[in-house]
This record gives C-alpha cells, sequence and structure tokens, in this order.
C-alpha cells in the first residue's frame, strides 16, 4: 500500500512538472511526454490525480487528419485547467522526438499548454484489469474489427484508471461537461459510446470490462462498444423515454439526453457537410458528435464553404483551421 502510494505520489509529481514545464515553454515548442512504463502503470493508490480529456488512436499514423486535430484542438479549449491526453499507437521511443516535424497537426496540438500526447501501450493500459488475459488470448490478425474492438477496450481501461472524460476523434466540443459519471445517449434507451466519462476507479467501468471479456463478440458491429454501456446501464437501472430535454439519473449515473452530443443523428451526418439556410441552435448541446465513421466518402472541410463543418472549425478549433483547412491548399480531406 505504501509502495503504491508513493509511485502515485511521484506519477502525479512527474504530470504536474511536465504540466508547469509546459506552459513556460516558448511558443513553438514541441513537447511529448513519455512517462516510465513503471509510473504509467501505477493504480494501486488512494492518490487523487487530475482527471483529463481523453483521446486515443489505435491505428499507427501520426499524420492525424484535420478533424482529429479539431476535436483536441477544442477539448483543450473548452477545458483550459484540464490536460487533454491523446493517448496514440504509432508514438514509440524511437520515433516520438521526431513526430513533431513529420505532422503538422501533431506539432500544433502538442505546442498547446494543456496537451500531451502519449504512447498507447496496451498491454500497459490493460494492466490489473479484466481486459488483459482477453489481449493475451485474442488474435488481431483473426478480428473483424479490431481497430474499433481495441479502442473500446482502451478506453474503458484509460477512464477506469485515470479518471475524466473519453471522447472520439471526431467529437467537436464546445462548452464543458458539467457531470462527473455519465453516459450519453443516442436516442431513448440507447447509448453512445463516443463520449463518456466517470471518476477513477468506478465501478460502473469495472463491470463493463467483465461483460467486455465475459460476452465478448468482436464480429458483431458496436457490441463491445455502444451496446456495452446500453446493456450494463439497463442492469443498473430500468431506463425509459426522454421528456423534453431532460436528463435521467441512474444510481448516480447521469444519462444524458441525446442533445447533448448527437443532435444531428447519425442518419442526417451530411448534414454537417452543408450550408444550413436558417442558423443553427446548439444551446443544449456540450459537443458534436460528426459521425467520421459514416463519411466513407471523405468529405473535407472547405475554406469558404460556409458548410456547417467549416464554422465549428472557424469557431472551435480556430488553430487547426487556419493551420489545416486554410493552408495553401485551401481545403483537406
Amino acid at each position: 500500500m505504501l509502495k503504491g502510494i508513493k509511485i502515485g505520489l511521484a506519477l502525479t509529481f512527474v504530470f504536474v512538472l511536465a504540466f508547469v514545464y509546459k506552459r513556460f515553454l516558448p511558443r513553438g515548442h514541441s513537447f511529448f511526454w513519455t512517462p516510465s512504463p513503471e509510473l504509467f502503470a501505477t493504480q494501486k493508490d488512494d492518490v487523487n490525480q487530475t482527471s483529463g480529456i481523453i483521446f486515443v488512436e489505435t491505428t499507427y499514423r501520426l499524420q492525424i487528419p484535420p478533424l482529429a486535430s479539431c476535436s483536441v484542438e477544442s477539448a483543450a479549449r473548452a477545458y483550459p485547467d484540464r490536460p487533454v491526453l491523446f493517448f496514440m499507437k504509432g508514438l514509440k521511443n524511437n520515433t516520438w522526438r521526431d513526430s513533431s516535424s513529420n505532422s503538422t497537426a501533431l506539432a500544433l496540438l502538442s505546442a498547446m499548454e494543456n496537451v500531451f500526447l502519449l504512447p498507447l501501450l496496451m498491454e500497459t493500459v490493460f494492466q490489473e484489469t479484466p481486459l488483459l488475459p482477453w489481449y493475451h488470448k485474442v488474435n488481431p490478425a483473426q478480428e473483424r474489427y479490431w481497430l474499433h474492438v481495441s479502442s473500446d477496450a482502451s478506453r474503458l481501461a484509460l477512464v477506469w484508471k485515470y479518471g475524466g472524460i473519453y471522447m472520439d476523434t471526431d467529437v467537436i466540443s464546445m462548452r464543458p461537461i458539467l457531470m462527473e459519471n455519465f453516459v450519453a445517449a443516442e436516442a431513448s434507451q440507447v447509448s453512445g459510446s463516443a463520449i463518456f466519462g466517470f471518476s477513477r476507479h468506478h465501478g460502473f467501468l469495472w463491470d463493463c470490462m467483465e461483460d467486455f471479456v465475459q460476452n465478448y463478440k468482436g464480429d458483431i458491429w458496436g457490441y463491445q462498444g455502444p451496446s456495452l454501456l446500453t446493456r450494463r446501464l439497463k442492469a443498473l437501472c430500468t431506463l425509459t423515454d426522454f421528456h423534453n430535454v431532460e436528463d435521467i439519473n441512474c444510481q448516480n449515473i447521469s444519462f444524458l439526453h441525446p442533445q447533448r452530443f448527437y443532435p444531428i443523428p447519425y442518419s442526417a451526418w451530411n448534414r454537417y457537410f452543408e450550408v444550413w439556410e436558417k442558423s443553427f441552435n446548439f444551446n443544449n448541446s456540450y459537443s458534436l458528435h460528426l459521425w467520421n465513421y459514416m463519411n466513407r466518402e471523405h468529405k473535407p472541410v472547405v475554406a469558404g464553404s460556409n458548410t456547417l463543418v467549416e464554422i465549428l472549425f472557424k469557431t472551435y478549433c480556430p488553430t487547426t483551421y487556419k493551420v489545416l483547412i486554410q493552408g495553401p491548399e485551401g481545403s483537406v480531406p
């Protein structure tokens, strides 16, 4: 126990030191935080740690697209006093130092005071969780949706270990979320998994990880993600339909109204790439999920198009817009 507390204090000290040091870096300098595996694996302590905003990239790509950059930047602006942690599988000890020069998006993100780029070490992430035996047993080459199910698993473990809010990299933050323990409804009695938040070591997430392994069906799209959160929530309480724009409380877990993050449903995802004749109103929303998986034609954000997505970029991730969209080419897919 004492050893765990000491390690926990060391982790907190390392993070605070990195956070303060980064604030005093000259503008334009990149900073990538690579904690030691011993510190990163810490979880046997009772030390409260600063909960952050968590993003995950389970591919090896370092050239992240503008929408992912916008997601991270908008979160950094909406939560200026919280760390924004972007875990990337492609960041390795022998490549992270050169990553900022290889990716314009990573360079602009790492220059932001509260954004930290970290390697996604799945073996370490799953340590001391129900997911580790599953990870040792599963064969990624035989998994139909490996990038997705490994992301589903990673987000559960990371939020359980460190607490905070997980967001997909196609979520644009507009204003801070006021709740600590929540899941977000895509529709009545149906939870999404693109965004959720919990305090550190919350029992709901532990139950989700156990269900993930015991009832694993990786060949069914969404079964380890939205369907998992939905069935675990229904195991706690009877969900009812939403009335007006009001959230539902389920044993101290907030089940947030679809308007909070999904005011435009997946079936109408292309509205983000349209010009709206009437002004839009997202006053009931904290963030917007852009359903990037549905954008199979890779529609770009085009400078000067006056589409909804361009207006969102200009408003909530202006640096990404200026550098990646208004750059020499004028539009980037």
